[in-house]
């Protein structure tokens, strides 16, 4: 099959398209046929070694988290899919590799995909839509009426949290550049900052939740607009000591952890906040809730670009620039 690969990490360079073999199958995994890859940062970050002591992967590596596609073959231990259902999933953490004709997934980690959903629609919902769900649904427990504040509002993340934060009820506030303020009212931003013109410190004012995706000094300042009581919850970092836990990162890891969010947590005890670290993972489960949310109109997708498969290599420098509205979408079929 054809697969983009990293062979070094910092491969500024690019992916090099190769013939690989197949992937062979476990026997909780089904092989999708893939019709679409949704691009994520992670997967520029992953190739530029960032993730190297949380996810040490050997090379040469396929990159690629999202797909959607068709089930061509299933494990033996496999009972809720068959050859020929339409799926979509993020691929699981060591088994990623969706920039390529094939990919196996884990059957807990595999939902059917939306009804009302293009192929590339679908692709680009898995890994940012569980993110949200994860991050506003799982560890904040959102409530009707509670206020959150999204960061990047028009980032892929950002389009997702938003909607679902307005489906649970919550009063929305995000940021984002002046180009892209009717774009997350439409999504359902009640507060849409103007990040060029304003800022977001003296703006909001005992928030419930924040989901901070952005560098270490607007998360030092999303401290300040929570209430006591509060959560920070963090997609781009510090990992905290918790996330080692939860990894089983070596004692080494563990404490480069808690060295580099120590500061961070010193803040947020202070001010009588909670914080902590989310790296998503994938979950059939969750996104067959997210699946009906979509079917059901509560949740859109918001698509940027759709590269061809041989321009992979263009989607991720695309991706890179930060410029994105929404999601960036490579099209195999």
């Amino acid at each position: 099959m054809k697969a983009f690969v990293l062979d070094r990490y910092g491969q500024k360079g690019g992916l090099r398209l190769a013939d690989v073999p197949q992937p062979e199958l476990r026997g909780d995994e089904v092989l999708v046929q893939v019709h679409a890859a949704g691009v994520n940062l992670l997967d520029a970050k992953i190739r530029d070694g960032e993730f190297k002591l949380i996810l040490p992967y050997r090379l040469p590596l396929i990159l690629g988290h999202d797909v959607a596609g068709v089930v061509v073959q299933v494990g033996p231990d496999v009972r809720r899919f068959t050859p020929g259902d339409e799926v979509y999933a993020r691929a699981d953490d060591f088994r990623i590799g969706s920039f390529a004709e094939y990919v196996p997934v884990k059957e807990a980690s595999l939902a059917r995909k939306p009804s009302n959903l293009t192929w590339e629609e679908a692709a680009s919902i898995p890994l940012v839509a569980l993110t949200a769900w994860q991050a506003l649904v799982e560890r904040a427990r959102l409530q009707k009426g509670q206020k959150v504040f999204i960061q990047a509002g028009s980032g892929g993340v950002g389009t997702m949290a938003i909607q679902l934060a307005r489906h649970l009820g919550a009063v929305v506030a995000t940021t984002t550049g002046s180009s892209n303020l009717a774009l997350v009212k439409s999504l359902g931003a009640d507060v849409a900052i103007d990040y060029t013109a304003q800022d977001f410190e003296d703006v909001l004012h005992g928030y419930d939740v924040v989901l901070n995706s952005q560098d270490g000094k607007t998360l030092a300042k999303s401290l300040r607009v929570l209430r006591p009581g509060g959560q920070l919850i963090s997609i781009s970092g510090p990992p905290d000591p918790a996330f080692g836990q939860q990894i089983g990162a070596p004692g080494f890891v563990k404490l480069l952890m808690r060295l580099l969010s120590a500061g961070i947590r010193r803040k947020a005890r202070r001010q009588g906040v909670d914080f902590s670290f989310l790296f998503m993972r994938a979950d059939g489960t969750q996104l067959g809730e997210i699946t009906r949310c979509i079917e059901a109109g509560a949740i859109r997708p918001v698509v940027d670009r759709v590269f061809a498969f041989e321009q992979t290599n263009e989607a991720m420098a695309y991706v890179e620039t930060g410029r994105a509205k929404g999601k960036v979408v490579i099209k195999l079929k």
